[in-house]
């Protein structure tokens, strides 16, 4: 089972709120609002996003890569790189 399962529908719940800011930039910019407000509100939903893909990798560290890292062998290490290399793209995002 992946991490996230028993917070599925928490998770769920937070991406159809991101969706619907994102809905309300496309309404923004539609509507011919002001750059800065529109730009205020990508903010938001980029806070949001980081913010739920955090939630996510801290999951996944507690969850898959622990229970990886007790059995041990090849797969803790491709559990160790996989969440190392979802960091780093983190960072660089």
């Amino acid at each position: 089972m992946a991490g996230y399962g028993t917070a599925r529908q928490d998770h769920l719940r937070r991406l159809r709120r991101i969706e619907g800011q994102t809905r309300g930039l496309q309404r923004m910019v539609d509507d011919d609002k002001y750059c800065i407000d529109i730009l205020t509100q990508v903010s938001a939903v980029t806070s949001a996003l980081q913010s739920f893909a955090l939630s996510l990798l801290e999951e996944h560290l507690a969850h898959c890569v622990a229970e990886a890292t007790r059995n041990g062998g090849p797969e803790a290490q491709e559990k160790i790189k996989e969440a190392s290399d979802a960091i780093g793209r983190l960072v660089r995002s």
